[in-house]
């Protein structure tokens, strides 16, 4: 897919790898739709870095984990920008104690509504407008969602939900709809502090855990080669082999 003037849905789309991933949609010419749940601020700064390489983009305040407000986004979305080409499934949530003899059932409703359901809301409701226009989806799992993590069983479960959902539709949408995800290993960004980014370093063969950049330039590649679906790409520099 050429990107140049395609429309792309972003969640959490106001910092870290989202922020990354609309800077990197702009720079291929793609407008963007930038959706937060919270964070207005960053919100509009993520907006601003894509509108000075010439696009178009508008931030929409939503809760994905809420069918009604996905679904007044997808109907806005089209209306502001006549449709939709690419959506990427960003939004995630974490829980602070996650240890499984703690863990609430809300807690564990709560990460698995936001960063599972919430992705299968978004695709349901932008179905029609992706399968007109040929188009893309690539969402954002994590090592967890393949070898469990360190930030809880909701999480992982989530993530590893995301792959589950990524292959079965890849072979039920094809070929008028491709679906990819990415999993990676810890980032570099605001939601970690410096001592864990540095353990997590530390236990990389890299010596080093990724820029939002590198991930990024991931979601690019999946969005635009038309012969890959059902593909989800580790990158997490070789902690994890599969």
């Amino acid at each position: 897919m050429d990107l140049k003037g395609k429309t792309a849905i972003v969640t959490g789309g106001n910092r870290g790898i989202g922020r990354a991933i609309v800077e990197a949609l702009s720079e291929k010419g793609a407008n963007c739709a930038v959706v937060y749940r919270s964070g207005v601020k960053e919100a509009e700064a993520s907006a601003e870095a894509a509108r000075r390489k010439g696009v178009e983009v508008r931030i929409y305040q939503t809760d994905v984990a809420d069918r009604r407000q996905v679904r007044l986004l997808v109907d806005t979305v089209r209306k502001d920008f006549g449709g939709i080409d690419v959506l990427i499934n960003n939004a995630g949530v974490s829980s602070a104690d996650h240890a499984i003899d703690r863990l609430t059932d809300e807690e564990w409703d709560r990460v698995l509504q936001t960063n599972l359901t919430g992705a299968f809301y978004c695709i349901q409701e932008s179905l029609d407008d992706l399968r007109s226009a040929g188009g893309v989806v690539v969402s954002t799992s994590s090592i967890a969602g393949k070898m469990g993590g360190t930030i809880g069983s909701n999480y992982a479960a989530s993530k590893a939900g995301l792959i589950g959902l990524t292959f079965a539709l890849a072979t039920e949408l094809a070929p008028d709809v491709r679906l990819n995800a990415v999993a990676p290993g810890p980032v570099d960004t605001d939601l970690i502090s410096p001592e864990v980014k540095k353990k997590l370093s530390s236990m990389n063969p890299f010596g080093r855990i990724a820029k939002p950049e590198e991930i990024a330039h991931t979601v690019i590649y999946l969005a635009e080669n038309d012969y890959v679906t059902g593909e989800v790409v580790d990158v997490n520099a070789g902690r994890y082999m599969d």
